[in-house]
């Protein structure tokens, strides 16, 4: 059964754990209702969950891999069905390669499941949503909606050890311009959210490197960068806050990629 509130409605893709959770926590703290997409069984993730909750949220949990076509239409048919509408989609999830191979040995096994994940799903599970939101536009003009891409400084910032990850951010890069020109007509912005070294699970095994790295003055602001970093500037954008922005790339890391002598 739909919904009607006036509550606005944003999908977070990888919204139960690391960046995701923290732009979920965000948007719920200002007063979104939330749908998050993950691949963990609904059992197991219980506890992020009721955190948003507790924040005020109703919270969806989708199931399922973005990669597959059927999993992203089964997911916004959950969301249709629940709350009625889609105002802000967040494209978060990703994968790392399952081993960090030198660019000359990589394998097109791994390659395929990266781009698989983080710039095909993400792109066509923004058409889908796009065409949604372009009926919704249609049917209130003052109503607001947003997509916004998480990437990452891997998107310039080469690292040959992960090719195939660096490749899918920069696709990420592309997606996003490509989009904020065409739903431009709608009034519908797209932004890119880019990210620099965050301490999430998917950093978790190369945290000593970064701590050195840091502390030598690899950022300019020393320290890492946390979930909530993104999480606060994702919420400005799904806030409406720079209308007349679409198409920019945010950058949330800490000075990192900032030309110094």
């Amino acid at each position: 059964m739909s919904k009607t509130n006036d509550k606005p409605v944003a999908l977070i893709t990888g919204g139960s754990r690391g960046i995701g959770f923290g732009c979920a926590s965000r948007l719920a703290e200002l007063g979104f209702d939330i749908a998050i997409n993950g691949m963990r069984d609904e059992s197991a993730v219980g506890e992020p969950i009721e955190k948003l909750q507790a924040l005020g949220a109703d919270v969806l949990y989708c199931q399922g891999d973005i990669g597959s076509s059927d999993a992203r239409s089964a997911m916004l048919a959950k969301i249709k069905d629940h709350f009625g509408k889609l105002n802000v989609l967040v494209n978060n999830a990703g994968v790392a390669p399952k081993e960090r191979k030198d660019l000359l040995e990589a394998s097109e096994e791994s390659f395929d499941y990266v781009i698989g994940t983080n710039v095909k799903g993400p792109y066509f599970l923004s058409q889908a949503a796009a065409n949604w939101m372009i009926e919704q536009k249609a049917a209130d003009k003052n109503a607001f909606f947003a997509i916004i891409n998480i990437g990452s400084i891997s998107a310039t910032v080469a690292s040959v050890n992960r090719g195939e990850y660096c490749v899918a951010k920069s696709g990420i890069a592309m997606m996003s311009a490509l989009f904020a020109a065409r739903l431009g007509e709608y009034d519908i912005p797209v932004y890119e959210v880019r990210p620099g070294v965050t301490k999430t699970d998917m950093t978790s095994g190369v945290s000593d490197k970064y701590d050195k790295l840091i502390e030598d003055g690899l950022c300019v602001t020393k320290r890492w960068g946390y979930p909530e970093d993104v999480g606060k500037a994702v919420g400005a954008l799904a806030s409406g806050e720079f209308p007349y922005s679409t198409g920019q790339v945010i950058m949330v890391d800490g000075g990192m990629t900032l030309p110094r002598l």
